[in-house]
């Protein structure tokens, strides 16, 4: 394909961010607009380029004492009859507008018009963020590539709607088991009936008092619900098993063990089984980078509630926060969309951010 990622399109992080999103980037399926986007970060003579898949690393290299990171995937969601992009006054929808293409071009614009930024920078753009993260190009390259991703400060450019959102949540799921025994409905008392028996843990998430947590100013409020409930085996059978499954949404001082350790505790004498979890990410705000990024948006910083990719450069020692123009709310959403005075706002931070002088 012709690439559309021309310079009178990357000098306008609008019209970048209209042209990105048309470029059809579904989990899997990023080749296109990697290639687009590798292709500009190939033709700037101050990067150097790696690429691994459908990821692409692009690095200045002019000695600062400092390396901060802007990182944001390529994909979306599976498209909804949403593309292409359309403009409506000041609001662009389209998949992909709000999570994040919009994230994406401020980068992408970043990485080619500034050249010598106060610190040297990495911009990293990836694949299959949406997907199961053995997939998840950020984490394939943490893995086989850490030196990719080496930085004293990390900027995850996901939809804030142009607040920083510090740090994130840990998610763990686990399943909260009863047993029973079978016996035929009409003789209900030869057999135990184990959804019955789950009605102790419904009282116990029901009556739980969430935790919440304020870490450098920055709040979190944790969650622990239900989410799908299995049990059952036929109209005329008393059930013999019943599960739960439950998310439980973490405030970033528990670590995974703790937050697993808290969950057997709360449902102690019932069956307790991990099914998986991430942990979160500590807000991060300490290092110089962070601060004057801060100084840049001009605005407190809130605390993340739900879990992001930020937790990936925790867990590599590089503290990093969220801040995008896309709306949280609307991602994902047929309507998903993006007001485009915060893609304008978003680049003017980003560049007094970076630039020198």
């Amino acid at each position: 394909m012709t690439n559309p990622l021309t310079p009178a399109v990357l000098s306008d992080p609008v019209e970048l961010t209209r042209v990105l999103v048309d470029i059809e980037s579904v989990s899997l399926h990023e080749k296109d607009i990697t290639d687009c986007v590798e292709q500009v970060l190939r033709a700037a003579p101050h990067l150097r380029v790696e690429r691994l898949g459908n990821t692409v690393m692009a690095r200045t290299d002019l000695g600062r004492s400092q390396r901060v990171v802007l990182a944001g995937h390529l994909d979306t969601v599976p498209i909804a009859d949403n593309l292409p992009a359309r403009i409506d006054g000041d609001i662009m929808s389209g998949c992909g507008t709000s999570d994040m293409k919009s994230g994406v071009a401020l980068a992408l614009q970043l990485a080619v018009e500034l050249p010598e930024p106060r610190y040297d920078v990495t911009y990293f753009f990836y694949e299959a963020e949406e997907i199961d993260s053995a997939y998840n190009g950020l984490n394939l390259v943490s893995k086989s590539h850490p030196e990719w991703l080496a930085a004293d400060f990390a900027v995850l450019l996901e939809p804030t709607h142009g607040v920083v959102e510090a740090g994130c949540q840990g998610t763990m799921r686990v399943l909260v088991g009863t047993t029973g025994k079978r016996a035929h409905s009409a003789r209900s008392w030869r057999g135990v009936n184990a959804i019955h028996a789950a009605a102790g843990v419904l009282d116990r998430l029901s009556d739980y008092a969430a935790r919440q947590v304020t870490i450098d100013n920055c709040d979190y409020r944790e969650g622990l619900n239900a989410v799908r409930i299995n049990g059952g085996v036929a109209g005329n059978v008393i059930p013999d098993r019943c599960e739960i499954e439950i998310n439980y949404r973490f405030a970033p001082d528990r670590s995974v063990e703790e937050a697993e350790a808290h969950l057997r505790e709360l449902f102690q004498g019932y069956e307790v089984t991990l099914v998986d979890a991430a942990p979160g990410a500590l807000p991060g705000l300490g290092a110089a980078p962070a601060q004057e990024f801060l100084a840049a948006v001009g605005t407190d910083p809130i605390g993340k509630l739900g879990w992001t990719d930020v937790s990936r450069f925790a867990a590599m020692g590089i503290p990093a926060l969220n801040f995008g123009p896309g709306d949280p709310n609307v991602a994902h959403a047929v309507d998903e969309h993006v007001e485009i005075p915060l893609i304008r706002q978003g680049a003017l931070t980003l560049h007094r951010w970076l630039a020198v002088g």
